[in-house]
């Protein structure tokens, strides 16, 4: 099996393709690993391929905060330069700096 590069990194600032929800990187998976029932509820037409980079996300809309797991191919990197307002950023990250969110806690 051919080893994969994340294309982001975390603390990095980056906005869904076609859904209007940008995040902060806050976990990489290689490769999909995520539950079989939560692949099977993406349309077919739209479902991903698994062998590819799955980023966890504090992610933000106009209206709410969540976590969001996500395909690397269905996220682009924001150009905003604004700052996301998640309130769980301040758990590992420090102040937003040059569209980053430095790591300030220690990940298992």
């Amino acid at each position: 099996m051919e080893a994969r590069t994340a294309k982001y990194m975390i603390g990095q600032v980056v906005r869904h393709r076609s859904h209007p929800f940008r995040g902060v990187v806050f976990d990489i998976d290689p490769e999909f690993a995520n539950s079989e029932e939560w692949y099977q509820s993406i349309p077919e037409d739209a479902r991903p391929e698994k062998d590819q980079p799955y980023y966890h996300l504090y992610a933000e809309t106009e209206a709410t905060y969540y976590v969001a797991y996500v395909s690397e191919q269905n996220l682009v990197a924001d150009q905003s330069g604004e700052p996301v307002e998640h309130p769980e950023l301040m758990d590992l990250f420090g102040e937003f700096e040059d569209g980053y969110y430095p790591l300030q806690a220690t990940l298992n």
